[in-house]
């Protein structure tokens, strides 16, 4: 049995209202069927037949043309649920597709709804709902979630986030920030081999295989800034090794610098690399200075970073703990604030903030 139906033909494809219109026209107003079948462009036969229900007592015509199969639930109970799902994902406990399922024959059961014989049996509601169900409500979809710790759930809350944005109002009115002057910075890690791809392969086969530099990659740390008009400068990689060479950044963008440790990661002394090139590229100085927005991790608050920072104009501005995946958010016309944010999670909208570099207030 076929998932999507397609029509082939355009019967049944008019509304309640046209339908109601040239009954009232045969019944009261005394024309023919034939006449008003012809003019409105309802089916004939499909007009007699509501004629005969307008005329046996039933003024309402509702339920006219072709209905969706396996239509459990009515339009409003389906937003119901629609929105209950968004909520509990916000609250970073969404619900598997099987766990719909279940949910929405416990919903139905408690409605007292009528339902098809294998939702009893097996205690939730068959696939061919559920892929209804997603094609009618296109503002959620099946996304893979990404592992979230609970200090990170918990941290992101209004007070946190309101004296963020108070400290950050401070220091925009005594520095007098323009947007171009407020960067924001930020680590990712990069492995320099990248999954490989799904490829077509003989069947039956128990080992395919497809060409990469190597079989395991190494990871790489990415350090990037950008300000609040979008302008990236140049960035920073740390490679995995014990010494630097010039030939390891030979094909990367244009004006970037790299440094190297053991791990790969970032350290307090790679920052300070890191912003000596900033302070370069920026040319910021004490008269005039710029506002750097970063995360509270260990290799941004060593002595040597705070007091180069302070020598060469850089104020810097930390988020609070556990919150940079929420606060480097975008907005309409870049700009958020704090009630702006913390709707996401209070009120489960279904457009969550995308956490952009390029777009930090």
């Amino acid at each position: 049995m076929p998932r999507k139906h397609k029509r082939t033909t355009q019967r049944a494809s008019f509304s309640s209202g046209i339908v109601l219109a040239a009954v009232k026209r045969v019944v009261n107003d005394g024309h023919k069927i034939r006449q008003v079948a012809k003019e409105s462009g309802v089916d004939r036969s499909t007009l007699s037949r509501y004629v005969k229900k307008y005329s046996g007592g039933m003024h309402s015509l509702q339920n006219v043309g072709y209905w969706g199969n396996r239509r459990i639930f009515s339009d409003d109970q389906e937003a119901i649920l629609s929105e209950y799902l968004q909520r509990s994902c916000r609250m970073y406990f969404g619900l598997t597709p099987e766990e719909v399922r279940k949910l929405a024959y416990e919903f139905a059961l408690k409605n007292d709804k009528p339902m098809p014989i294998n939702w009893h049996e097996h205690s939730a509601a068959g696939l061919d709902w559920f892929q209804g169900f997603m094609s009618r409500h296109r503002e959620i979809s099946v996304r893979l979630p990404e592992a979230t710790s609970i200090s990170r759930a918990s941290s992101f809350n209004e007070t946190n986030v309101a004296s963020f944005f108070t400290l950050l109002e401070e220091v925009k009115s005594r520095y007098n920030f323009e947007p171009k002057d407020i960067y924001n910075v930020d680590e990712t890690g990069c492995m320099t081999v990248q999954k490989t791809s799904k490829v077509v392969a003989p069947a039956g086969c128990k080992q395919v295989g497809k060409l990469t530099s190597s079989e395991r990659g190494q990871l790489v740390t990415l350090c990037c800034a950008v300000n609040a008009v979008g302008h990236a400068l140049p960035p920073m990689f740390v490679f995995p090794r014990v010494y630097f060479k010039e030939h390891f950044i030979r094909d990367g963008p244009a004006g970037c610098i790299g440094t190297a440790h053991p791990s790969g990661w970032m350290t307090a002394n790679n920052f300070l690399t890191f912003l000596k090139h900033f302070v370069k590229q920026t040319r910021c100085t004490i008269t005039a200075p710029v506002l750097l927005l970063l995360d509270n991790h260990d290799s941004h608050l060593s002595i040597e970073v705070l007091d180069y920072a302070k020598e060469n104009g850089v104020v810097m501005l930390s988020f609070p703990p556990h919150c940079s995946h929420m606060m480097q958010t975008s907005g309409q016309n870049g700009v958020w604030t704090v009630q702006k944010v913390l709707q996401f999670r209070s009120e489960g909208m279904a457009d969550g903030p995308s956490r952009s570099p390029s777009r930090n207030l």
